[in-house]
């Protein structure tokens, strides 16, 4: 696939060019099936979380004698091998979990690939006054683990995986069970490129078969300094009680509030996009609208305009 080249802050029609691409290429194949995802170690898929989480405290010894600039090749790798795999991902998604739109998991893949941070952000500083001088640098937790939705499970780990390689972490990864083939076969495409580009063989672990178990055992391993947790308020509070620092996010409820400042025909396009985007399983999807009453009708007529429907009774 044709790639684009642009900085990591790059404007929306950068994204908007890729997507156009990709989705193109979704067009010329349809029905095609997707292949299952790799297995073996090289893929980073294991039986056991002891055997994900030793793999990647090897990754994790690996990542610390490499270069930033050996990491920065990682990563860029990482983004194109995301954004190549963009469409057979959320073919694969929307297949196994039932749930979503395969051109918006495009979107969606497409944007963490390209705009989820990296070294960019970790620089070093440093500052002086009349108290001393002041050096900030960073340095990595070591082996995270991290617990993927069946919402967006590609797209959460793309997202995580940069950003957490970014500052030198290796990752132990429990897919949902309903998404555990979409999720680990990401896990294998982004472990490839890596290691094609320098890096280790794994840097990124998962278990073949996720359940609750799994989870549970990620979050009190000895081996896991830190958790990040995306998925329901059960998962949270189970991660909550680890006794380890968490990152946690749970079920999203977004209301949206237009007042009688608003560009009324832009605010019920961007109202009816953002609820509509994958089917509305999103957690920051606009869940509800609360509208002065100036402008309610007018308001509800712009949705309307952009494809909404109005429900009485």
């Amino acid at each position: 696939m044709e790639r684009a080249t642009s900085p990591v802050n790059g404007d929306s029609g950068y994204i908007d060019a890729i997507v156009d691409r990709v989705l193109e290429r979704l067009s010329d194949s349809p029905g095609a099936a997707a292949p299952r995802p790799a297995r073996g170690p090289a893929s980073g898929i294991f039986s056991s979380v002891d055997e994900a989480v030793r793999a990647a405290a090897t990754a994790f010894r690996d990542l610390s004698s490499l270069t930033l600039e050996t990491r920065r090749k990682m990563i860029e790798a990482a983004r194109a091998a995301a954004r190549e795999a963009a469409p057979a991902l959320s073919e694969h998604a929307v297949a196994e979990t039932g749930m979503g739109r395969v051109e918006d998991k495009v979107r969606k893949n497409v944007l963490v690939a390209t705009k989820t941070p990296g070294l960019e952000i970790l620089e070093p500083w440093a500052a002086t006054g009349d108290h001393g001088l002041t050096l900030v640098d960073y340095a990595p937790y070591g082996v995270i683990g991290a617990i993927v939705p069946s919402t967006n499970p590609t797209e959460t780990v793309i997202n995580n995986a940069i950003g957490m390689l970014a500052g030198g972490n290796a990752v132990v990864f429990n897919a949902h069970p309903s998404a555990k083939a979409c999720t680990n076969r990401c896990i294998s495409i982004l472990n490839d490129a890596i290691h094609a580009a320098g890096g280790p063989p794994i840097v990124f672990a998962a278990v073949e078969d996720p359940t609750i178990e799994t989870a549970q055992a990620i979050m009190r391993h000895e081996g896991i300094a830190l958790l990040v947790v995306t998925g329901g308020p059960a998962v949270v509070r189970e991660a909550m009680r680890s006794g380890k620092r968490v990152v946690a996010a749970g079920p999203g409820n977004p209301p949206s509030v237009v007042d009688d400042t608003a560009d009324l025909t832009q605010a019920g396009r961007d109202l009816v996009l953002g609820a509509s985007l994958d089917n509305n399983i999103v957690c920051t999807d606009e869940k509800e609208v609360l509208a002065v009453a100036s402008i309610a009708d007018r308001l509800k007529e712009s949705m309307r305009a952009a494809g909404a429907y109005e429900v009485e009774g």
